[in-house]
């Protein structure tokens, strides 16, 4: 993780996003921005929660842990987005892990600063509710994905997550297949025996540790509109 101050990229994206309409000017002037490289956890569940996060760059990947130490993935999230919002409303720790897909790039906010200039901000509160009511619609929506749809329909919205574009496709993706089968709910060898159909379909190719997406049309005829974004 790199923090900086750094004004300039931080009124880039207060222009691009609009932010101004959010966040009052007492607020931006705490604006700090924040770097993360693909795999760095943004946030840990179970953490005290210190800051709103706001993603203007990258993808990150969002899951939760049960007590048995199970992964599930809940999704994926591009700009604009938020981390750490229902923990500023409700208080208490971070519900969900976060973690960079890509190099990502956030304007941070101490909850603090929040408090102090934001908390009976209307704005910013509508804000914040619109988002967090479009939480818990995906979470719903995430959890009966992986209930209702079958561990090929699964895994292939996880690869066409983690490649992100066309672009990205054609690159070899490491995957670390044990971690991949928890956070679609599946076992590892089961994993290994739907990779193996994928290849032999000519969907993937399995190269050195990684997969590397050969048909993404392939792959989204196979998962239609269910994907984890």
């Amino acid at each position: 993780m790199n923090e900086k101050t750094d004004q300039i990229h931080i009124d880039e994206y207060i222009r691009t996003y609009q932010l101004q309409t959010i966040f009052n000017e007492e607020l931006r002037t705490h604006f700090s921005l924040y770097t993360f490289e693909q795999g760095e956890r943004i946030c840990d569940q179970g953490n005290p929660a210190k800051h709103l996060f706001i993603l203007v760059k990258g993808k990150v990947k969002i899951y939760t842990t049960s007590v048995e130490g199970k992964t599930l993935i809940l999704s994926f999230k591009t700009p604009i987005e938020l981390i750490g919002d229902i923990e500023y409303v409700h208080g208490g720790n971070l519900i969900n892990t976060v973690e960079a897909v890509s190099t990502v790039e956030l304007i941070g906010i101490p909850y603090t600063t929040l408090r102090k200039y934001g908390a009976e901000d209307p704005a910013l509160l509508q804000f914040l509710l619109r988002i967090i009511t479009n939480k818990f619609y995906i979470k719903s929506s995430a959890l009966s994905f992986n209930i209702m749809h079958s561990v090929e329909v699964r895994l292939a919205s996880y690869l066409l997550s983690v490649t992100g574009n066309k672009e990205a496709a054609e690159k070899e993706t490491k995957v670390n297949l044990m971690d991949a089968a928890n956070l679609i709910g599946t076992s590892y060898r089961h994993l290994n025996r739907i990779i193996k159909k994928f290849c032999e379909k000519g969907l993937i190719d399995r190269r050195d540790g990684g997969l590397l997406v050969q048909d993404r049309k392939g792959l989204e005829d196979l998962v239609g509109q269910n994907i984890y974004e």
